[in-house]
C-alpha cells in the first residue's frame, strides 16, 4: 500500500511539474510553487484540505482572477432571484429531528428519520462500514446546516435576461437556435419539466467557459485491490453560451458556422503505456449529428479517427460508459436512443455536502470508506429516463439533481433485465469567490462485475484557453 501511495504522489508531482515547466502548452502560467504542489494532498489517507493549499486566487492569473470575482452577497441575491428561492428556506420539513451533528451507521435504529431523509440509494448501499466489494461507503458523517450555493454574477445575469427565450419543440426537444446563454430553464415546469432539467445539465457551466485540470481515476476489484490507475490532463472550451470572460456567446465564427457546443482534449499521463496519448473531442449542438473524436497514439505518433457512435463502450479501466461521463453525458435525441422523460420526485434529501475545502478522503485502512464527510439537506429533482430502444445498454436511468445549483448529484443505471448495473456519485466543490460549482471527486460502482472507480479532480478555470489547446493536431505537434 505504501508503494501505491508513493506512486500516486509521484505521479501528481510529475503532472503538476508539467504545468509549471510547460505553461505555453497549457494556456496559462501556474503561480504556485513546485514544493507547494508536491505537498498539497495525498490520494488516500490525507485529511488536509486541498483547496486551502491551492485556492483559485493562486491558480488563476491575477489579472483574470480579479475579473472573475464578484461581491458574494450580490451573487447570492442574484442567483436566488433566478431560481426563485434559497436552499436553506426550502428544507427542514422532512424528519426535522435530524439536527446538525455527527451520525454513524449504528444510529440507524436510534434515528429512523435518517432513512426517510437520506437519498435512498445512499442509505441502502453506502451507509455502512467500508469493505468489499465496493469502495466509497461511509460509516460516519457530520450533518451541517444547509448552505446557499450560487453561480457567478454574469451567469445569473445571462440566465435572467434569457429566461423564457429557450424553446422546446412539440416533443420536448430543445430548439438550439432559441438558446443564447445561461441556464435555459432555471425554473423547470410544465409537461416537459424533466427534459428542461436535463437540458440545464447539458448546458452546465461546471467548467466555466474554459478550464484545465487533472483527473486521477483509480480502479478497484471486488476485493478492493487496485487493478487500474491513471492520470489525465484535460483542457476544455465552451464554444456557445459563454458568459465568464470574453469572447461572450459564440467563441468564434467557426463555432457558429459548424454549430459546435464545446471542445476538449484528454491527455494521458499514466499508465505508462498510454503516456503522451490523447483524445480530442468536438461536441455538436445538433441532436443527430455525431460528435467528433480523434485519438493521438504516442507510441506510433499517429492520429486516428475514432467512432464517436461507440458511446456505450466502457471507458478504459473504469466503471462507466462514455455516456456516463460526469454521471450523465448522453446526447439527447428524438431518433438516436430516445427516452421517455418523467419528473418523478421533487423534495428535500440529505446528501453529501459540497467539499468546500477539499478535505474529504478515502481511508485505505477502513476498506476505502469516505472520511471527513459532511452532509446537508438539499432540495432535489428526481428524473426518470426510460429507454425506448431495446438495443441500448440501459433500460432506464434515475438521476438526482440539486434544484439550486442544477448539478447532477447521483445517477442510477439499470440493465436490460431491470437490475441495477452501475451508479455514479458526484461530489462537487464550491468556490464562492468566483461563483463556481464544479467536480471535486466521485465514485462509480458496477454491481454486475463488482468493480469500483474512485476519481479525484482539480478543475481550474482557464480564461486564456484557445482553440489551439483543444486541437489534437496541435497537441500532436507539441508532443513530438
Amino acid at each position: 500500500m505504501e508503494k501505491t501511495k508513493m506512486f500516486f504522489i509521484v505521479t501528481l508531482v510529475l503532472l503538476l511539474g508539467l504545468f509549471i515547466l510547460a505553461p505555453s502548452a497549457w494556456c496559462q502560467k501556474i503561480t504556485v510553487t513546485h514544493d507547494g504542489l508536491k505537498g498539497a494532498k495525498a490520494i488516500f489517507d490525507d485529511p488536509r484540505p486541498l483547496y486551502k493549499a491551492l485556492p483559485m486566487n493562486k491558480l488563476i492569473p491575477p489579472e483574470y482572477y480579479s475579473k472573475m470575482t464578484h461581491d458574494i452577497e450580490a451573487m447570492k441575491r442574484a442567483w436566488a432571484d433566478v431560481v426563485g428561492f434559497r436552499a436553506p428556506d426550502m428544507v427542514g420539513k422532512i424528519a426535522p429531528e435530524i439536527k446538525p451533528g455527527t451520525y454513524t451507521y449504528q444510529d440507524r435504529d436510534k434515528y429512523p428519520g435518517l432513512k426517510e431523509l437520506m437519498l435512498p440509494p445512499l442509505y441502502e448501499r453506502f451507509f455502512k462500514p467500508g469493505g468489499p466489494p465496493h469502495v466509497g461507503n461511509f460509516s460516519e458523517f457530520k450533518v451541517i446546516p444547509t448552505r446557499q450555493y450560487f453561480w457567478t454574477l454574469p451567469l445569473a445575469k445571462a440566465t435572467k435576461e434569457n429566461m423564457g427565450r429557450t424553446k422546446l419543440d412539440d416533443k420536448g426537444y430543445i430548439i438550439e437556435d432559441s438558446y443564447i446563454s445561461g441556464y435555459p430553464f432555471p425554473r423547470p415546469s410544465g409537461k416537459f419539466a424533466a427534459q428542461q432539467i436535463i437540458y440545464n445539465w447539458k448546458k452546465r457551466y461546471t467548467y466555466a467557459d474554459g478550464m484545465y485540470g487533472y483527473t486521477i481515476p483509480i480502479g478497484f476489484n471486488k476485493n478492493l485491490k487496485i487493478d487500474s490507475d491513471g492520470t489525465g490532463l484535460m483542457t476544455q472550451i465552451k464554444l456557445k453560451g459563454r458568459v465568464f470572460v470574453e469572447p461572450y456567446g459564440w467563441y468564434d465564427k467557426r463555432a457558429k458556422d459548424m454549430r459546435e457546443d464545446k471542445g476538449a482534449i484528454y491527455a494521458y499521463l499514466a499508465p505508462r503505456d498510454l503516456y503522451g496519448s490523447a483524445i480530442g473531442l468536438t461536441y455538436y449542438l445538433d441532436a443527430d449529428k455525431i460528435d467528433g473524436a480523434m485519438l493521438y497514439v504516442s507510441a506510433i505518433r499517429r492520429i486516428r479517427k475514432m467512432s464517436a457512435t461507440d458511446t456505450q463502450d466502457v471507458v478504459g479501466g473504469q466503471d462507466g460508459i462514455t455516456d456516463d461521463n460526469e454521471g450523465f453525458d448522453q446526447k439527447i435525441s428524438p431518433n438516436h436512443y430516445p427516452y421517455q422523460y418523467e419528473l418523478v420526485g421533487e423534495r428535500e434529501y440529505l446528501f453529501i455536502a459540497s467539499d468546500m475545502d477539499g478535505a474529504y478522503y478515502l481511508n485505505s485502512k477502513k476498506g476505502y470508506e469516505w472520511a471527513n464527510m459532511e452532509f446537508e439537506r438539499r432540495p432535489v429533482y428526481v428524473v426518470k429516463l426510460t429507454q425506448l430502444d431495446k438495443n441500448y445498454v440501459y433500460s432506464k436511468r434515475i438521476l438526482y439533481f440539486d434544484k439550486e445549483t442544477l448539478f447532477l448529484l447521483y445517477a442510477e443505471n439499470y440493465d436490460r433485465k431491470g437490475r441495477l448495473y452501475r451508479d455514479s456519485t458526484n461530489i462537487p466543490t464550491f468556490h464562492p469567490d468566483i461563483g463556481l460549482v464544479c467536480m471535486a471527486s466521485g465514485v462509480q460502482r458496477d454491481y454486475v462485475d463488482l468493480h469500483s472507480t474512485f476519481n479525484r479532480m482539480l478543475v481550474v478555470p482557464s480564461p486564456t484557453m484557445k482553440r489551439d489547446d483543444i486541437d489534437i493536431y496541435s497537441f500532436a505537434k507539441k508532443a513530438k
